[in-house]
């Protein structure tokens, strides 16, 4: 293996450079006029110019729609850390039928894709007067989406959590909820980060749900704004690109932040496991 080293290299940087010219033509796009982009879609523009940029944070409204994004995605992630980590605790430390049962029920969530029960659910949101608003984004983000699979993360990784620490908080007097919050969230980091980061991926790439239920102009998210520019017969690629790269901006930031932590929950739960 060693001796073909140099050969496997080769092959990898060839596979590199092959998946990175979707990513390239996103971009090199981006700076060029409707006819140059017709001419040469992979050529490289004749004058770099930021007029499609210009043009699509004024059309988009981007600044409004990235504070929607930011407000649903934001409460999501935090209230899906709290309830799922507190239900993936309970169900790791009882051994009761009950739990078990739980647990097989949000393994049903995980495994059923939400959007057959899109019906009853646009039921539910209209009864509890929700529509056009970003609560009811968020409920359905947290409750019907993303709350499976962070509940199962979190529970892998609780059970590696030594139970002896909560049995000294609890002669020391510490109640379940101290103990919780106290004793065992704490040690939770790395996989807090890990599904944080998840949830948030999962949360801003969601379109389907703002899509049917935030009807409000004012209340849309990017990548409504995005879809806005897409045509039945006809789409002008130099002003959908950048509004998709203005999109996606923010959690590429995001990502590139945070990845190291993903990589550090992967080791530790690993490591425990």
């Amino acid at each position: 293996m060693r001796k073909h080293a140099g050969l496997w290299n080769l092959l990898y940087g060839a596979l590199s450079v092959f998946m990175m010219i979707p990513i390239y033509y996103l971009l090199v796009t981006t700076f060029k006029t409707p006819a140059e982009a017709a001419a040469h879609p992979l050529g490289l523009p004749v004058r770099l110019t930021l007029a499609n940029y210009k043009k699509a944070l004024d059309s988009m409204e981007y600044l409004r729609a990235l504070k929607n994004n930011m407000i649903i995605t934001g409460c999501a992630v935090v209230v899906l850390l709290i309830i799922s980590s507190m239900a993936a605790y309970v169900i790791a430390r009882r051994t009761n039928r009950i739990y078990r049962i739980m647990f097989s029920v949000f393994m049903v969530g995980l495994i059923v894709p939400f959007q057959i029960a899109i019906i009853p659910l646009y039921r539910i949101i209209s009864g509890l007067h929700l529509m056009n608003r970003l609560a009811g984004i968020i409920i359905i983000d947290v409750f019907c989406i993303n709350l499976p699979l962070s509940v199962f993360l979190f529970k892998g990784f609780i059970s590696t959590v030594p139970i002896e620490l909560e049995e000294a908080a609890e002669i020391d007097g510490c109640g379940t909820l101290g103990i919780f919050f106290r004793i065992v969230f704490p040690l939770l980091k790395p996989i807090v980060s890990t599904v944080a980061i998840l949830d948030a991926l999962a949360v801003w790439n969601d379109f389907m749900t703002p899509l049917l239920f935030l009807q409000d102009p004012k209340k849309g998210v990017l990548l409504q704004e995005v879809y806005k520019n897409v045509g039945p017969f006809f789409t002008n690629w130099t002003s959908f690109f950048p509004m998709l790269v203005l999109a996606t901006l923010p959690l590429v930031l995001f990502y590139f932040v945070m990845q190291r932590y993903i990589i550090e929950g992967v080791v530790a739960g690993s490591v425990k496991g």
